[in-house]
């Protein structure tokens, strides 16, 4: 048996051609224009090369896109003030500041000043509390994109066993409030659950976000499960050479899972589409107005 792959990058091209239609309809019939802005602090690589393609699939959705860049000296003061004018800015839906911040910088005092209905990445904790009672909220980026492929994948996800391995804020809490949205039977697990390897085979969904380069092996997944990987790990093969790898032992999995996300090209795509689409939401509720359906 081999898993079906479950196609990310073509997903998010869907998406975005889906949020582009609704910014069409939006800027002919309520004269509404989203707007993105990013601000990135320093000259991490791996952030600049984000923020870019960010700003690209903005621009492709014919949304407005604005970016900020300050020096990786920044104050805090001096990035809360970026945040406090994007906050003003009516023409601004959606503000993303882009993570790691420098040590110098605290992440969660920038993070909750955004204003909540522009918090388009969904890490302020009104959005969060909001998203745990079941109220409309601002939902995280990657856990949104997971959801979605599953409920494309799955259809009716109710009923399922669901395993999260991972706890985190932006991907692991999340990820479990929306299946059990769904209501689905959730398990949150980590590095440190007893036995990991038997609740991974309970599980109908298995998603990984611990951060382990192929921690989750083969023999941990249920024949026939589906395994989303968020997991996004650079190491250094026989050759010297590098290469991406998830937190699934992909190989493996593989011949077991009955569908699977691969890494690359699996979950990583959809961040940047439900980033657009969270804009696109944002937009609308700050308007007073329904989101299109084109």
């Amino acid at each position: 048996m081999t898993a079906d792959i479950i196609d990310g990058k073509a997903f998010a091209a869907q998406v975005r051609e889906r949020v582009g239609r609704q910014v069409a309809v939006l800027k002919a019939e309520s004269k509404l224009t989203p707007g993105l802005a990013v601000v990135l602090v320093g000259e991490d690589p791996a952030s600049k090369v984000y923020v870019r393609n960010k700003g690209k699939s903005t621009a492709e959705a014919g949304m407005k896109s604005e970016e900020i860049r300050l020096e990786a000296s920044a104050t805090q003061e001096e990035v809360l003030e970026v945040v406090t004018r994007l906050n003003e800015d009516p023409s601004i839906h959606g503000i993303l500041v882009q993570l790691p911040l420098p040590k110098q910088v605290d992440e969660m005092a920038v993070l909750d000043a955004i204003d909540p209905a522009k918090d388009v990445d969904g890490f302020h904790v009104i959005n969060t509390g909001r998203q745990a009672v079941g109220l409309p909220a601002m939902v995280p980026c990657t856990p949104l994109g997971c959801i979605m492929m599953l409920k494309d994948k799955l259809g009716e996800l109710s009923g399922l066993n669901a395993v999260v391995v991972g706890r985190s804020n932006i991907v692991g809490k999340p990820m479990a409030s929306l299946l059990l949205a769904e209501s689905c039977t959730v398990t949150i697990a980590h590095s440190r659950t007893k036995d990991l390897p038997s609740v991974c085979r309970n599980a109908d969904i298995l998603v990984a976000a611990v951060g382990r380069p192929e921690m989750i092996r083969g023999d941990w997944v249920k024949p026939g499960a589906t395994v989303i990987d968020v997991g996004i790990n650079r190491i250094e093969k026989d050759d010297g050479k590098t290469k991406l790898v998830g937190d699934v032992c992909f190989s493996e999995a593989v011949e077991i899972a009955g569908a699977i996300t691969p890494v690359p090209g699996g979950v990583g795509p959809m961040t940047i589409a439900c980033l657009l689409a969270n804009t696109v939401t944002a937009a609308c509720r700050q308007a007073g107005i329904e989101e299109p359906n084109p």
